[in-house]
């Protein structure tokens, strides 16, 4: 600044305080600290009224439209856990013109044992499900996630299905960079993981869908293949499930109560899964073929004196997920195996009891096949069939009961369609004919009509 700036500048900030003196002198340091002191408070609540309010924009009128109906409610705890409840209250009705056991879901076809035409009605809420997934906190590298689920299908009575039902509890920690995670707890098995597009809770169970559910702990590898495939390894060790034999010495034959928890299995049962996906004939819908398998160890007591002989438990399964059009998908999964029962295969029946002191695994094969046709996003209908063969040299004459004879083959074909009423409203309708073959004794058919109501939330 030059000599006259300076000049003008000493003027003007002059006659600027002369014409501030009176009102400046009639206020004192403290009144000024004051003011200062409310004008930062009243600006801190212009700053957080801006905050709160919704963004002005030439849409804004939209704000008055009815909002959408929520699929979940999350709640945020303390801890910083993000809690999401989901479920669905559901209800189950059956007519079938033969028993089905068990019922409420269908396994297979009871003996007829001289009955013709013994016809059953069967309704039941048991499948209401509710459920908790957890997510959180993270940190930069990995992601936190659980889930805690719940139902109340207590029909079946074993250590990993309770009353209520544990179906699902673990918790798994996820690195994104890598592509790598860590499960612990109860969830599906890696063996066979497609689910039929059956509308019965018991999918297919018994029936050439094997897998249930385990405590485990898995870990999962994923990596890139091309530009769209991708290839994941998994391998999990599992609890083990199986018939200790306990001995009751009884005349003029022993029973053999089988009541095993796993607790004596050498070592857990070992999963792995291979499993290939990129799309192929539908752009953006991925194909999926998977190679699956189990091995583990049961302990079968043989005397009352701690005589027991180990016996093996495998499997061998082929998955396969395939869209054929933008509305078409075909899926269908094979198996092979021994002493299956606790994965829900053999129909029911894993080990060969009869001899008390040699016992012997029993081997199956079989599997299904479905086509699921979606008419729109509210709508589709599928068709399957699905097949569970035991050999038929493995089996005792009677079942595990000493009451019915052995299941030597057991087979399903449906059909169904499920629609969306409301986006929270479904309803099932199908239709599934069964077939179970009995060894040394006449086979037993039923024609099973169903459907379902479930309020999902």
């Amino acid at each position: 600044m030059n000599a006259r700036g300076k000049f003008r500048y000493t003027l003007l900030l002059a006659g600027s305080l002369c014409t501030a003196a009176p009102g400046f002198a009639a206020t004192t340091a403290e009144t000024v600290d004051a003011r200062i002191t409310r004008l930062e408070q009243e600006l801190a609540e212009l700053k957080a009224l801006v905050q709160t309010r919704p963004a002005a924009t030439a849409e804004t009128p939209a704000l008055t439209k009815k909002a959408e109906p929520s699929t979940s409610l999350p709640v945020s705890i303390g801890s910083g856990v993000k809690v999401q409840l989901y479920g669905f209250a559901r209800f189950d009705g059956s007519y079938d013109t033969n028993p089905i056991y068990p019922g409420n879901y269908a396994f297979w076809a009871l003996p007829k044992n001289g009955r013709n035409n013994d016809a059953e009605w069967d309704l039941t809420a048991g499948a209401t499900r509710i459920g908790l997934n957890l997510s959180g906190p993270d940190t930069e590298r990995m992601k936190l996630t659980g889930n805690i689920e719940l139902d109340f299908l207590t029909g079946i009575s074993s250590e990993n299905n309770q009353a209520p039902r544990l179906r699902h509890g673990y918790i798994k920690a996820y690195w994104p960079a890598s592509d790598f995670s860590i499960l612990a707890g109860q969830t599906w098995d890696l063996v066979s993981s497609l689910i039929p597009f059956v509308d019965d809770p018991a999918l297919m169970w018994y029936a050439g869908n094997i897998g249930s559910r385990h405590a485990q702990v898995r870990v999962t590898k994923g990596f890139a293949s091309g530009n769209n495939g991708r290839l994941e390894v998994a391998v999990a060790a599992s609890r083990t499930i199986g018939e200790k034999g306990t001995l009751t010495q009884t005349s003029p034959l022993p029973t053999i109560t089988q009541a095993d928890t796993g607790k004596d299995a050498a070592f857990p049962s070992i999963q792995g899964r291979v499993a290939f996906s990129e799309p192929l004939i539908v752009k953006n819908q991925p194909a999926t073929i998977a190679l699956s398998g189990h091995y583990g160890q049961e302990e079968w007591d043989t005397n009352s004196t701690g005589g027991y002989k180990t016996l093996d438990s495998w499997s061998f399964n082929l998955e396969l997920s395939m869209p054929l059009s933008e509305k078409v998908l075909f899926a269908g999964e094979y198996f092979t195996g021994t002493n299956l029962d606790d994965y829900l295969g053999g129909i029911g029946q894993g080990v060969n009891n009869a001899m008390q002191a040699d016992p012997r695994e029993i081997r199956a094969q079989g599997g299904w096949g479905a086509l699921r046709y979606t008419i729109n996003p509210e709508t589709s209908v599928s068709l399957g069939a699905g097949i569970d063969d035991p050999n038929d040299n493995d089996l005792p004459a009677k079942d595990s009961g000493l009451i019915n004879p052995s299941r030597t083959r057991n087979q399903t074909i449906f059909a169904n369609v499920i629609t969306k009423l409301t986006p929270n409203f479904i309803l099932g309708l199908q239709l599934s004919d069964w077939k179970t073959d009995y060894k040394n004794a006449p086979g037993s058919d039923a024609l099973r009509a169903q459907t379902s109501l479930t309020y999902k939330f």
